[in-house]
Protein backbone atom coordinates (compact mmCIF):
# COMPACT_ATOMS: atom_id res chain seq x y z
CA UNK A 1 0.00 0.00 0.00
CA UNK A 2 1.59 3.33 -1.05
CA UNK A 3 1.51 5.75 1.89
CA UNK A 4 1.68 9.53 1.61
CA UNK A 5 2.24 12.11 4.31
CA UNK A 6 -0.08 14.93 3.30
CA UNK A 7 -2.38 17.68 4.51
CA UNK A 8 -6.05 17.10 5.23
CA UNK A 9 -8.10 20.29 5.12
CA UNK A 10 -10.39 21.33 7.94
CA UNK A 11 -11.80 24.68 9.04
CA UNK A 12 -14.31 27.08 7.53
CA UNK A 13 -14.37 28.56 4.06
CA UNK A 14 -11.64 31.18 3.88
CA UNK A 15 -10.12 30.04 7.21
CA UNK A 16 -8.07 26.94 6.42
CA UNK A 17 -6.77 24.60 9.09
CA UNK A 18 -4.93 21.40 8.23
CA UNK A 19 -4.16 18.07 9.83
CA UNK A 20 -0.88 16.46 8.82
CA UNK A 21 -1.71 12.79 8.25
CA UNK A 22 -0.22 9.58 6.95
CA UNK A 23 -2.79 8.20 4.50
CA UNK A 24 -3.14 5.72 1.68
CA UNK A 25 -2.39 7.63 -1.52
CA UNK A 26 -5.58 6.28 -3.11
CA UNK A 27 -7.89 7.67 -0.43
CA UNK A 28 -9.68 11.02 -0.78
CA UNK A 29 -8.02 14.24 0.37
CA UNK A 30 -10.25 14.53 3.43
CA UNK A 31 -10.99 10.81 3.67
CA UNK A 32 -9.60 7.93 5.69
CA UNK A 33 -6.11 8.22 7.10
CA UNK A 34 -3.78 5.85 8.91
CA UNK A 35 -2.41 8.21 11.57
CA UNK A 36 -2.68 11.89 12.48
CA UNK A 37 0.84 13.29 12.80
CA UNK A 38 0.12 16.92 13.64
CA UNK A 39 -1.64 20.18 12.77
CA UNK A 40 -0.85 23.20 10.58
CA UNK A 41 -2.60 26.57 10.88
CA UNK A 42 -1.44 28.99 8.16
CA UNK A 43 -3.71 31.85 9.28
CA UNK A 44 -1.51 32.85 12.25
CA UNK A 45 1.71 34.82 11.90
CA UNK A 46 4.04 32.95 12.03
CA UNK A 47 2.12 29.82 11.04
CA UNK A 48 1.31 27.41 13.87
CA UNK A 49 2.75 23.92 13.37
CA UNK A 50 2.52 21.08 15.86
CA UNK A 51 4.12 17.85 14.70
CA UNK A 52 4.87 14.48 16.30
CA UNK A 53 8.42 14.18 14.98
CA UNK A 54 8.96 10.57 16.14
CA UNK A 55 5.81 9.28 14.39
CA UNK A 56 6.74 11.21 11.25
CA UNK A 57 10.22 9.65 11.25
CA UNK A 58 8.68 6.20 11.75
CA UNK A 59 6.48 6.70 8.68
CA UNK A 60 9.40 8.07 6.65
CA UNK A 61 11.49 5.02 7.65
CA UNK A 62 8.68 2.75 6.46
CA UNK A 63 8.66 4.43 3.03
CA UNK A 64 5.94 7.07 3.25
CA UNK A 65 6.38 9.81 0.65
CA UNK A 66 5.53 13.38 1.75
CA UNK A 67 3.82 15.81 -0.62
CA UNK A 68 5.67 19.03 -1.43
CA UNK A 69 3.94 21.08 1.27
CA UNK A 70 4.21 18.29 3.81
CA UNK A 71 7.92 17.94 2.98
CA UNK A 72 8.44 21.65 3.68
CA UNK A 73 6.64 21.33 7.03
CA UNK A 74 8.59 18.20 7.97
CA UNK A 75 11.82 19.98 7.09
CA UNK A 76 10.82 23.08 9.08
CA UNK A 77 10.10 21.02 12.20
CA UNK A 78 13.21 18.82 11.81
CA UNK A 79 11.61 15.47 10.99
CA UNK A 80 13.67 15.09 7.81
CA UNK A 81 16.87 15.93 9.71
CA UNK A 82 16.04 13.36 12.39
CA UNK A 83 15.32 10.79 9.67
CA UNK A 84 18.72 11.56 8.14
CA UNK A 85 20.45 11.22 11.52
CA UNK A 86 18.68 7.89 12.22
CA UNK A 87 19.97 6.65 8.84
CA UNK A 88 23.49 7.65 9.92
CA UNK A 89 23.09 5.73 13.18
CA UNK A 90 21.93 2.64 11.26
CA UNK A 91 25.01 2.83 9.03
CA UNK A 92 27.31 3.28 12.03
CA UNK A 93 28.50 6.78 11.09
CA UNK A 94 27.52 8.15 14.52
CA UNK A 95 26.01 7.01 17.80
CA UNK A 96 22.48 7.61 19.01
CA UNK A 97 23.74 10.10 21.62
CA UNK A 98 25.57 12.12 18.97
CA UNK A 99 22.48 12.09 16.74
CA UNK A 100 20.25 13.23 19.62
CA UNK A 101 22.74 15.95 20.53
CA UNK A 102 22.86 17.27 16.95
CA UNK A 103 19.08 17.18 16.67
CA UNK A 104 18.55 19.01 19.99
CA UNK A 105 21.11 21.68 19.04
CA UNK A 106 19.29 22.22 15.74
CA UNK A 107 15.90 22.43 17.50
CA UNK A 108 17.20 25.05 19.95
CA UNK A 109 18.68 27.13 17.13
CA UNK A 110 15.41 26.92 15.18
CA UNK A 111 13.40 27.92 18.27
CA UNK A 112 15.66 30.95 18.71
CA UNK A 113 15.04 32.04 15.12
CA UNK A 114 11.26 31.65 15.50
CA UNK A 115 11.28 33.61 18.78
CA UNK A 116 13.33 36.36 17.13
CA UNK A 117 10.77 36.58 14.33
CA UNK A 118 7.90 36.74 16.82
CA UNK A 119 9.68 39.51 18.75
CA UNK A 120 10.32 41.46 15.56
CA UNK A 121 6.67 41.15 14.54
CA UNK A 122 5.43 42.30 17.96
CA UNK A 123 7.84 45.29 17.94
CA UNK A 124 6.71 46.19 14.43
CA UNK A 125 3.08 45.98 15.53
CA UNK A 126 3.74 48.20 18.57
CA UNK A 127 5.57 50.74 16.41
CA UNK A 128 2.63 50.84 14.00
CA UNK A 129 0.23 51.42 16.91
CA UNK A 130 2.41 54.22 18.29
CA UNK A 131 2.62 55.86 14.85
CA UNK A 132 -1.16 55.67 14.45
CA UNK A 133 -1.64 57.17 17.92
CA UNK A 134 0.71 60.07 17.11
CA UNK A 135 -1.13 60.73 13.84
CA UNK A 136 -4.44 60.70 15.68
CA UNK A 137 -3.13 63.14 18.30
CA UNK A 138 -1.97 65.51 15.54
CA UNK A 139 -5.39 65.37 13.87
CA UNK A 140 -7.13 66.04 17.20
CA UNK A 141 -4.82 69.00 17.93
CA UNK A 142 -5.51 70.43 14.48
CA UNK A 143 -9.26 70.05 14.99
CA UNK A 144 -9.06 71.81 18.36
CA UNK A 145 -7.02 74.64 16.84
CA UNK A 146 -9.51 75.01 13.97
CA UNK A 147 -12.42 75.00 16.41
CA UNK A 148 -10.73 77.65 18.56
CA UNK A 149 -9.94 79.78 15.51
CA UNK A 150 -13.55 79.52 14.30
CA UNK A 151 -14.88 80.44 17.76
CA UNK A 152 -12.60 83.50 18.18
CA UNK A 153 -13.81 85.41 15.05
CA UNK A 154 -17.40 84.60 15.93
CA UNK A 155 -16.95 86.15 19.40
CA UNK A 156 -15.29 89.24 17.89
CA UNK A 157 -18.02 89.54 15.27
CA UNK A 158 -20.83 89.38 17.84
CA UNK A 159 -20.01 92.70 19.60
CA UNK A 160 -19.54 94.40 16.24
CA UNK A 161 -22.92 93.10 15.12
CA UNK A 162 -24.50 94.49 18.27
CA UNK A 163 -22.85 97.86 17.67
CA UNK A 164 -24.02 97.82 14.06
CA UNK A 165 -27.48 96.89 15.26
CA UNK A 166 -27.56 99.89 17.60
CA UNK A 167 -26.53 102.26 14.85
CA UNK A 168 -29.17 100.80 12.62
CA UNK A 169 -31.81 101.29 15.32
CA UNK A 170 -30.69 104.88 15.83
CA UNK A 171 -30.82 105.50 12.09
CA UNK A 172 -34.33 104.07 11.94
CA UNK A 173 -35.42 106.25 14.87
CA UNK A 174 -33.99 109.35 13.14
CA UNK A 175 -35.82 108.48 9.91
CA UNK A 176 -39.10 108.16 11.83
CA UNK A 177 -38.57 111.55 13.42
CA UNK A 178 -37.80 113.09 10.03
CA UNK A 179 -40.98 111.59 8.59
CA UNK A 180 -43.00 112.82 11.54
CA UNK A 181 -41.68 116.37 11.17
CA UNK A 182 -42.36 116.42 7.47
Amino acid sequence: MPVKIRLQRHGKKGKPFFWIVAADSRSKRDGKFLEKLGIYNPTTNPATIELDVDSSVKWLQNGAQPTDTARAILSYKGALLKNHLVGGVRKGALTEEQAEEKFNAWVEEKAGKVDAKKDALSKEQEAAKAKALEAEKEVNAKREADAAAAAAPAEEAAPEAEAEGETTEEAQADEKQDQAEA
